[in-house]
């Protein structure tokens, strides 16, 4: 039989959920299930408010650990690093070689070769294309192309947001599909006109026309889908 909570240990649960402990802690704490936890902090709260709470609670439990992680690493290369210091001090008598040689061969550390190549830290987007037997798009989509070309062909290299690949990808043919109207017409010029394309699956079964013609890609606003 699940424990019977008093009206004073409600009060108390409440008030720690809601200052950032979770389900698990508060079970272990009130010597209780985590289902008696949830039923009443439920109660009280509403359904939506507590999973609002135990999302955040786990998110910031995760901040949590992560910060103790880094103090913990930190703490132990600085322990490192004067342990090396001391080893340094007490044998500044000897030859500046015979000190080389005996750090060399304790240090737990190994010197590599710098990259030769910049590092960008700024998140990117996958490198990967989707293939289009795997991206499943809406019932319609619109196509801008000009007035007077049927098929308006573009190479990848022409999209700033998809500068970032390399040379053989840039190089690629390709056709654009917006899956909103509204979008599409703000991009078109007075050259270019909307097409709607009601059945995207079209798009499948001219692929080998259209990798016939050199294009095998197809841009979307945040996709990159494959033929």
């Amino acid at each position: 039989m699940a424990k019977r909570l008093s009206e004073k240990q409600k009060e108390e649960i409440l008030k720690l959920f809601s200052l950032g402990k979770t389900v698990d802690e508060l079970s272990q704490k009130f010597n209780c299930t985590e289902l008696t936890i949830s039923r009443n902090l439920k109660k009280n709260l509403g359904e939506e408010k507590f999973k609002e709470l135990v999302k955040k609670n786990k998110l910031s439990k995760l901040d949590f650990d992560q910060k103790d992680h880094n103090i913990a690493s930190k703490d132990k290369t600085n322990h490192l690093k004067n342990i090396e210091v001391e080893k340094i001090t007490v044998k500044e008598k000897k030859s500046k070689k015979a000190i080389q040689d005996e750090y060399f061969s304790v240090t737990p550390f190994m010197e590599i070769t710098p990259l030769d190549c910049e590092i960008d830290n700024v998140p990117q987007k996958d490198l990967s294309s989707v293939t289009i037997e795997e991206i499943n798009l809406p019932n319609v989509v619109y196509m801008i192309v000009h007035k007077n070309i049927e098929l308006e062909i573009k190479y990848l290299k022409d999209y700033p947001d998809w500068q970032f690949l390399s040379k053989d990808e840039l190089s690629r043919k390709t056709i654009e599909i917006h899956l909103d109207f509204k979008n599409a017409r703000r991009l078109c010029t007075k050259e270019q006109k909307v097409i709607k394309v009601p059945n995207p699956d079209v798009f499948r079964i001219v692929t080998p026309i259209l990798i016939s013609k050199g294009i095998s890609r197809i841009v979307t606003a945040d996709k990159l889908i494959a033929l």
